[in-house]
């Protein structure tokens, strides 16, 4: 009993400060209200250098990931299969997060910013794509509003260094050194974020009152019931897909390890072992699931899918914003794959997706951030159980299609 409860502390340690710095701030904001402010700067000071470590580590971590591949895998049947099914599902699960807030719309009570948006020239729609997917010039790809440009530069030099082969071996090796410094930094940086998030939550309460509480409730009321909704009724659907009433059986018989091990760690990767046991005892074979579930970790989140959308939404009612727009929800949709993508492997990955949603958008970066990842912070042991259970059922749906496996 002692150990699991020492392993949940540790597993939970991050997310209880996050949590303890909140709540301290919150109650700083409602004893001393306006005069909270002498502590803002210290929010300021962790937003800016997040700011500052989140361009060189989305470089170092994508372009590593992409020049460490294994040439000899092969684009074949398994492969286009396994993306397909990615893809769909975290689409899915989006679309069903967008259905949730339109049923239970988040109004602009959250906080009436007075704030001006960052403007946005009129350009024709074409300019502005070539403006969103690259830089005029290579310093331009350093600042945090062309995220979306350096992500894909980042990319392309990881494919290069890939197709450079024994030459390229030492830039090779300067990415994955870059890669761990950096992911390094960001866990250094992260420690402050309970007195950076608290400080910046005093501001927030001290300023615009208690009402604050109550806007945060709703979004996550509506977030964890859209995941419970998703996790059963849709894995369910998931599952018949697989191989029906057999197939059904199967998963939810041996899923509880991995979705145990999902909410005790919060960590995707760190329930890998599990999704792998549990994926053996169903039955799928051994080159699907190793495949698909080591690749899974950190490409597939239906969870970060749903709490994109969440945190979107909540950004647009806080700004004004109308979130009805049909282009509006395709570049959200767009949003949530790059997220899933990028938060892969990365600590707090989940920030980089915000800031590059923010950035888009056009949203005050300082007032948004900070709203952003408190979000996030709560909505994470759910959208850690959607994102790792999910692996597990990929697999089982990518093992029915590509070997037409039967249970």
């Amino acid at each position: 009993m002692e150990v699991k409860k020492i392993n949940f502390l540790k597993s939970y340690s991050s997310i209880l400060l996050l949590l303890g710095g909140i709540i301290i701030g919150s109650i700083l904001g409602l004893v001393f209200k306006e005069k909270v402010e002498v502590i803002k700067p210290l929010g300021d000071i962790f937003l800016n250098l997040l700011f500052t470590a989140i361009i060189p580590l989305i470089f170092f971590t994508i372009a590593s990931s992409v020049a460490n591949l294994e040439q000899s895998e092969k684009l074949g049947k398994l492969f286009i299969i396994m993306m397909a099914v990615f893809l769909g599902t975290i689409l899915i699960s989006a679309i069903v997060m967008i259905v949730a807030v339109y049923i239970f719309p988040i109004h602009q009570s959250i906080i009436v910013s007075k704030i001006p948006l960052e403007t946005i020239e009129s350009e024709s729609i074409g300019a502005q794509i070539a403006k969103l997917v690259t830089a005029n010039d290579f310093f331009e790809l350093l600042s945090r509003k062309s995220m979306l440009a350096l992500i894909i530069f980042s990319f392309l030099v990881g494919f290069a260094s890939l197709q450079s082969g024994e030459k390229g071996s030492s830039f090779r090796s300067f990415l994955d050194s870059g890669n761990e410094v950096m992911k390094k930094l960001l866990g250094i940086i992260m420690k402050l974020a309970p007195v950076g998030l608290g400080a910046y939550f005093a501001y927030q309460v001290g300023v615009f009152g208690p009402q604050l509480f109550g806007a945060y409730a709703k979004p996550l009321g509506v977030y964890y019931g859209a995941c419970i909704f998703y996790f059963f009724v849709f894995y369910s659907i998931y599952a018949f897909i697989s191989g029906g009433k057999r197939a059904f059986v199967v998963f939810w018989s041996n899923n509880i390890t991995p979705s145990l091990t999902a909410v005790g760690t919060c960590s995707s990767i760190a329930t890998i072992p599990a999704n792998l046991d549990a994926a053996e005892k169903m039955g799928i074979p051994k080159h699907v699931r190793n495949l698909v579930i080591p690749l899974g970790g950190p490409l597939h989140k239906d969870g970060s899918s749903m709490s994109s959308i969440l945190k979107i939404t909540v950004l647009f009612a806080m700004f004004g914003k109308d979130f009805t727009e049909p282009s509006t929800i395709l570049l959200a949709l767009g949003i949530t794959v790059i997220v899933s993508i990028v938060e892969g492997g990365i600590p707090n990955g989940g920030y980089i997706g915000e800031i590059l949603a923010i950035t888009v958008y056009g949203l005050p970066m300082e007032q948004a951030l900070p709203v952003a990842m408190i979000l996030g912070t709560l909505v994470d042991p759910i959208a850690t159980l959607l994102n790792a259970n999910g692996d597990v059922i990929c697999s089982m749906m990518v093992s029915r299609f590509s070997e037409k496996t039967k249970w």
